[in-house]
């Protein structure tokens, strides 16, 4: 008994220094680029050209951005662990939020085409919009993140009449992710390692995230992959008509 309450000790204990571990790192990559050329800017600022201070500036701004996302999620899986975070359900129709959340991801991935195709009278779903919308965007901002420019993200609504649900499938063409890397990527802090995602920076939490999000919401979600892309699919349950004007709170 002892045994296997040392264990679990040892075990908790390895995962928060894994935990602090990844984070520092997560953190100090960009605090040092920023720290960098904040100085190179501040020493040398009369012998660089406009081009450069701008080129400089914007990677300023682009790993400060990187900060605050991680922030964010991070500040997300702590509320989420302590289940202090309450979720406001309503029965929302969900294309229009889909519609915003793919124009605000449009806006930074100016080289991708984006298609977007939902079944007639499909019916309300029973979710918080906020997470819905957060879901939507961390699916739609992964598959345009880890495909080739010029390549289509095409997100799909469609109702299974059989078990009535609304499916969401956000399907990319990027390099696909393997069998083995299947199993990890809705683990925390997890990342493929690959020569296109060696390329981009991200703290693997996004798609953690997006689970748990997903599953509070009494839903599920699904990938399907292959060396041509790969497809993200959440499925919630059709609202009754009895969930149409009434706001619930759960934790």
């Amino acid at each position: 008994m002892q045994d296997t309450r040392d264990e679990k000790l040892n075990t908790l204990e390895q995962a928060h220094i894994d935990f602090i571990s990844t984070v520092s790192h997560e953190l100090r990559t960009p605090l040092t680029s920023i720290r960098g050329f904040a100085d190179t800017l501040l020493s040398s600022y009369d012998k660089l050209t406009p081009e450069q201070r701008e080129k400089f500036l914007l990677i300023i701004k682009e790993q400060s951005n990187r900060l605050i996302n991680l922030v964010e999620n991070l500040l997300t899986v702590s509320k989420m662990q302590s289940n202090k975070e309450l979720l406001i359900y309503k029965a929302v129709d969900c294309i229009p939020l889909i519609e915003s959340s793919i124009q605000m991801i449009k806006n930074q991935y100016k080289t991708h085409k984006y298609v977007f195709n939902y079944d007639k009278n499909l019916p309300k779903i029973l979710v918080d919009t906020d997470k819905f919308q957060q879901i939507l965007l961390n699916l739609t901002d992964n598959a345009s993140k880890y495909s080739n420019d010029n390549s289509t993200v095409t997100i799909k609504v469609s109702q299974n009449f059989n078990e009535n649900t609304v499916i969401i499938s956000v399907k990319d063409e990027g390099i696909g992710i393997s069998n083995e890397d299947l199993s990890k990527i809705f683990n925390k802090f997890s990342r493929i390692d690959s020569p296109l995602t060696r390329k981009i920076q991200g703290n693997g939490l996004g798609l953690y995230i997006t689970k748990t999000l997903v599953e509070k919401m009494n839903g599920k979600i699904e990938v399907e992959s292959s060396p041509k892309g790969s497809d993200f699919k959440v499925i919630f349950k059709a609202a009754t008509p009895e969930d149409n004007g009434i706001n619930k709170i759960k934790e």
